[in-house]
């Protein structure tokens, strides 16, 4: 109901743009809601198969996934994204020179792999868990760097459909390595089938588009990584504050602690695709709007603020209320210390909603070097305090200094586009929206201890209401979702 309301508010002259978004939030919240589910299920069957110290060394190798992303990103998805979406963009030429810029940089990742992991003081098991990570990032970079075609065309549904197909047959094929008892090496060869699939089902319908064929134009390839640089590292510095925390868990603390801390971060990740699909939705009509059409620009961005505080209202108050049966329901009784950690970092999750709009906006703005400087200084903050505090507190530490970095990246992002962009944020009806989540929160202290699929339900439907009734959404908002003009 959120995405149809969040689409409603976007009035475009033309009938067909807006129906289009429409119907790309609601199918690709679909497939997204149902890979998530997908992934929660694999997630519990290897926590309940592989035990805290076994899905320790199993997060720990997934880390390198984000890692090997961080490290050869370099922009060059996002850019692409945002000069294919320009007015009179040469698209064929953008793409088959960012493919080949990332086709490049993933053979060289992958060739010097081994002599990272080498020197890393991690058992042989985990080393080579880490090469199949390496080889699943061929595929999941290639693929990315397509989403991009979909993106500008409001195809969005097409690519998490193929999601959902691999996500589901690593599920079905995690399930038949448990039965089978076939070993910690299938489970983790499973994500290089998933990503195998995805890549598959998204450049069979690229093709429909452009000639996937890779470009080496040196001078275009210049001045592409000029633009594209700051935001690659952008991205590597956010994983310092995102995933290094595993990683410095799993150097300085027993496997178990990395599988207790990555059990609730691994539910708050599986749900961060909210922020990422409605900003990817609507980030190549920020960058079409943000210089032609300001105040169509600035209309865009308040109404996913509005949307955002909506969404992260019931999320924050579920999690903190239900983390106990949420950790013990997905995750399994034997990681019960999760649900501390899940009720530190579920305030986190709400401020990556507000800093992935945040962060997007200063992309499209191309104002990306105060995003790089904000970034590194969270970064530094982040690795300084988990190098001090990890060897006592451990993953608690981690998920407090999580979530305080997260704040840090919103606020400061939020700033620079007050300061730089001249844009003041702000959205409506702010005060029935808090009042709507005091309701929940009331609700669920209220009957503490009662089935958890009841509370769920229940809470949601009181949270539902109280926006209703205390009119946060509009009764023109929801009306626009059946009018014929919009």
């Amino acid at each position: 109901m959120f995405f149809l309301f969040f689409i409603s508010v976007f009035k475009f002259k033309k009938v067909s743009i807006s129906r289009k978004v429409a119907y790309n939030v609601v199918a690709s919240s679909i497939s997204k809601i149902l890979s998530t589910l997908a992934a929660l299920v694999g997630i519990g069957l290897i926590t309940r198969y592989l035990g805290q110290d076994g899905f320790g060394i199993y997060a720990t190798a997934l880390t390198f996934l984000s890692f090997f992303g961080a490290l050869g990103d370099w922009g060059v998805y996002q850019t692409a994204t945002r000069e294919i979406s320009r007015p009179k963009s040469k698209e064929g030429e953008i793409m088959s020179n960012a493919i080949g810029i990332r086709l490049t940089i993933s053979l060289l990742i992958v060739l010097i792999t081994p002599i990272v992991v080498l020197i890393l003081p991690y058992p042989t098991e985990l080393k080579i868990a880490i090469f199949i990570i390496a080889l699943s990032y061929i595929f999941s970079s290639f693929y990315q760097i397509l989403n991009g075609l979909f993106q500008k065309r409001l195809m969005m549904d097409r690519v998490t459909f193929a999601e959902l197909i691999g996500k589901i047959i690593q599920v079905v094929l995690i399930y038949i390595g448990i039965k089978l008892d076939l070993g910690f090496y299938f489970i983790v060869g499973t994500l290089l089938v998933n990503m195998i699939v995805n890549f598959s089902i998204v450049a069979f319908l690229a093709k429909k588009f452009i000639r996937l064929k890779p470009k080496v134009d040196k001078i275009y390839w210049k001045n592409f990584l000029k633009q594209s640089l700051p935001v690659g590292l952008s991205v590597a510095v956010t994983f310092l504050y995102f995933k290094a925390g595993i990683i410095l868990l799993s150097l300085l603390r027993p496997a178990s602690d990395v599988g207790i801390y990555s059990a609730a971060h691994k539910v708050i990740e599986n749900i961060t695709f909210f922020p990422s699909m409605i900003v990817g939705l609507t980030m190549p009509m920020f960058a079409y709007n943000i210089f032609h059409k300001r105040e169509k620009f600035e209309f865009l961005a308040n109404k996913n603020l509005k949307v955002f505080f909506i969404l992260t209202m019931p999320l924050v108050i579920g999690g903190w209320f239900l983390a106990e049966d949420i950790i013990s329901i997905i995750i399994g009784p034997d990681f019960g210390p999760s649900a501390k950690v899940l009720k530190i970092i579920i305030f986190a999750l709400a401020f990556i909603f507000f800093g992935n709009l945040f962060s997007n906006i200063l992309v499209v703005a191309k104002l990306q070097k105060y995003l790089l400087a904000i970034l590194s200084i969270c970064a530094i903050f982040n690795l300084t305090l988990n190098l001090i505090f990890i060897p006592k507190f451990s993953y608690l530490a981690t998920a407090y200094i999580s979530t305080i970095t997260e704040l840090m990246v919103a606020v400061l992002t939020c700033l620079v586009i007050i300061f730089k962009l001249k844009y003041l944020p702000h959205f409506s009806k702010a005060t029935s929206i808090i009042l709507s989540g005091f309701l929940m929160a009331i609700y669920l202290w209220h009957f503490d201890g009662r089935n958890f699929f009841f509370l769920f339900f229940s809470s949601s439907l009181i949270y539902l209401a109280g926006l209703i009734i205390l009119k946060a959404i509009s009764k023109k908002e929801l009306l626009s979702l059946i009018k014929k003009e919009v």
